[in-house]
């Protein structure tokens, strides 16, 4: 379970993370607050920013709720998969968002399979006679 939250904070901390690129972005570019728009180097930086919230909420309530049903060691792997796709996902988009896609996919994989695996797991239980 341990692993498990440090992927989690992991996770947070690598949105921090991305909200400071988005910082200095817009000083960088020019963009002056509450701005979102201006410069389009700083609008990838926050578009990445954006899709990793997007994201976020699906990923921490499935890695929450699959600690019913899974290991904690394929819930952390699932995590450590979609911490590199974001990685890959913010180097593709920021120099071409064209290619961001396999990024995107690493992302969003683990995602799915949580849920596919929660999906499993309460279909078990129900089937098996286990309350939930």
């Amino acid at each position: 379970m341990i692993l498990v939250h440090l992927i989690v904070v992991l996770a947070l901390i690598q949105f921090i993370v991305f909200g400071i690129l988005v910082g200095r972005a817009r000083g960088q570019y020019g963009v002056k607050a509450p701005a979102t728009t201006g410069h389009e180097i700083f609008e990838r930086y926050y578009r990445v920013q954006m899709n990793t919230l997007e994201l976020l909420i699906l990923l921490l309530p499935a890695m929450w709720i699959a600690l019913s049903y899974l290991s904690p060691a394929w819930i952390s792997l699932a995590g450590a998969i979609y911490l590199v796709g974001r990685v890959v996902y913010l180097r593709a988009y920021v120099k071409d968002p064209s290619k961001r896609a396999f990024g995107f996919g690493l992302s969003i994989m683990p995602i799915n399979a949580l849920l596919i695996a929660i999906l499993v797991g309460v279909g078990m239980h129900y089937f098996n006679g286990v309350p939930i």
